[in-house]
């Protein structure tokens, strides 16, 4: 018997097959989209200016903890991370004058005329360095959401339309009605133990 000799296969177009899987791999795969913060730095401190003189006073400042079981402590009380959002509203706007939110002075504001706001709250935050990231950001969220809702609650009842929708100039009124500023401590371990 004689060997019969075996006819090459052309594996010419395979490169090109190769190619054509690798983009529709490509275009058909969902690439996971990091979850994070939107946050603008402040800017440089210029060398030559004078140190601020103002001191802020402690009921000016709404202290939030995260500790490495991610429980919070807001204001020195244990709190439930469902009602942060009400208790930084609360904080934020100050609706009843009290003494232990931050005070409030007489501002003249464009399109509110001279208002009775909340002067310089700052809500301050610090975490431990074994709080887990998913309740950090459930935190900051809560806190963001509360400036938020009451900027949205004034538009709606100043101009009859959400926060989101009004001009620059509306929007930059009520930033100064509500201008809270949230402040991030260095993480610490806070959360006792190692």
């Amino acid at each position: 018997m004689a060997k019969r000799e075996l006819t090459p296969i052309n594996a010419g177009s395979m490169a090109d097959i190769a190619f054509l899987l690798l983009i529709f791999f490509l275009v058909t795969t969902t690439m996971d989209v990091d979850t994070g913060l939107m946050r603008g730095l402040p800017p440089i401190p210029d060398k030559d200016a004078p140190e601020p003189q103002d001191k802020i006073r402690e009921r000016n400042v709404f202290v939030v903890k995260i500790n490495k079981f991610d429980q919070l402590l807001v204001e020195n009380k244990p709190m439930d991370i469902h009602d942060l959002r009400e208790s930084a509203k609360d904080f934020i706007a100050n609706p009843e004058d009290k003494d232990n939110l931050p005070q409030k002075d007489y501002k003249e504001i464009d399109f509110f005329g001279r208002v009775y706001v909340p002067k310089n709250p700052v809500i301050s935050l610090q975490n431990d360095r074994g709080t887990s990231y998913g309740t950090y950001l459930i935190v900051q969220n809560e806190l963001l959401a509360a400036k938020n809702e009451l900027r949205n609650d004034i538009s709606l009842q100043t101009f009859g339309i959400k926060y989101d929708d009004l001009d620059e100039d509306k929007q930059n009124a009520v930033k100064k009605y509500y201008s809270s500023v949230l402040s991030e401590a260095e993480p610490k371990n806070i959360g006792g133990g190692k």
